[in-house]
């Protein structure tokens, strides 16, 4: 029988194609899954980074908001809480921007303590920059101005009202420091200054007496010192002369004509029979017209029936009027009345003669203006 010869056996022709083992096989499934895991990677990897650009940029933006409003002052206190540090911002700064600078500051305070502290935001700071200050209290400080004032409880008040610490607060250290120093209560008005001292607005209320106190007692150098012993007086008697003047005067080019009348009369052992002083007295500063009956008020401040200085200062005194003291030109009038120009400056006299003259002509000037 004739044989093809092309062909073959069944076995020769499936050797071609070899089959492959179960092992073999799945080796070569897992080098194909091998070969795409790092695609897979790279892919998630990609999707991770735009959405994390995305947002990224979502919050550069947001936390990037400028303040658009006016110059404005925040207080934050931090007795009030989260809360009160919302409503603040919110209301000083309107909903929207105090909203992301809270929203960015429970962020990156991770909902921490609330601090206390004032800032001061001007227009077109960034939400982030304003978050971050508040964290890290990086405050600006408050300038607290206070003068024309009477009482030692009115200075409290106006500290109060600008600054955290309270008036109780501030009395109490006031008491600590001052008493403590030798200093009487009645004395306590001639240490506060009026100025324009700057403070953190959440400073202590040691803080506060302390910083006022030393201002005192720079202005006290030695010059001032020597003048107040030329004149056989502390500096805390000067200060109470002082208040007298300018209770007197509101005209500073008069008061060291004044303030040199007062010593006169301390120096000649009269009484200083000094009309401010009975109205302290009296507790009433609206007196026009002190009167006899007015003279009778039992108090060490009636300088009609009490010789030397009163106990204390009868309001604050400033420093241009401590200075008209220590300053006051010689001269030898021991009487003064107002003018019946009611220009507020005064008439003097070196007799009681003359001074009744003067006297008589502004008694007349008020019965004209109907003042009782």
């Amino acid at each position: 029988m004739y044989s093809d010869p092309n062909d073959g056996d069944c076995s020769s022709e499936v050797s071609r194609f070899p089959v492959l083992s179960p092992l073999r096989y799945e080796k070569l499934s897992m080098k194909n899954k091998k070969k795409k895991w790092p695609r897979l990677v790279l892919q998630a990897l990609a999707v991770v980074v735009i959405i994390g650009c995305i947002a990224g940029v979502f919050v550069y933006f947001y936390a990037s908001k400028p303040y658009d409003g006016e110059r404005v002052r925040i207080y934050v206190d931090a007795a009030g809480g989260e809360t009160a540090l919302r409503d603040s911002l919110e209301k000083r700064l309107g909903d929207d921007y105090g909203g992301r600078v809270y929203k960015i500051w429970s962020v990156i305070s991770e909902k921490s303590e609330v601090k206390s502290g004032s800032y001061v935001v001007e227009p077109g700071e960034k939400a982030w920059k304003l978050a971050g200050r508040i964290e890290n209290r990086r405050q600006d400080p408050v300038n607290v101005t206070f003068n024309n004032l009477r009482t030692f409880g009115q200075l409290m008040a106006r500290l109060d009202a600008q600054l955290l610490a309270d008036s109780a607060s501030l009395a109490a250290a006031a008491d600590s420091l001052l008493v403590s120093s030798g200093v009487a209560p009645v004395e306590f008005a001639a240490h506060f200054l009026p100025d324009t001292y700057e403070f953190y607005w959440n400073e202590p209320a040691s803080g506060v007496v302390e910083k006022i106190v030393a201002n005192y007692d720079r202005f006290w150098n030695d010059g001032r010192r020597a003048k107040a012993r030329a004149l056989h007086l502390t500096p805390d008697e000067v200060a109470t002369l002082a208040s007298i003047v300018e209770e007197e005067t509101n005209k500073a080019d008069e008061r060291p004509v004044v303030a040199r009348l007062y010593l006169n009369r301390l120096a000649s052992g009269m009484k200083l029979q000094a009309d401010p002083t009975v109205r302290f007295a009296l507790g009433d500063f609206s007196i026009r017209r002190v009167l006899n009956k007015h003279l009778q008020v039992s108090s060490p401040y009636n300088t009609y029936q009490h010789p030397g200085l009163p106990p204390g200062p009868i309001r604050i005194p400033e420093a241009s009027a401590i200075d008209a003291v220590l300053n006051a030109p010689v001269h030898k009038y021991l009487y003064m009345c107002a003018r019946e120009d009611f220009s507020g400056y005064h008439n003097f006299a070196v007799d009681y003669a003359s001074h009744q003259a003067n006297a008589k002509k502004y008694q007349a000037a008020l019965d004209r203006k109907g003042y009782k």
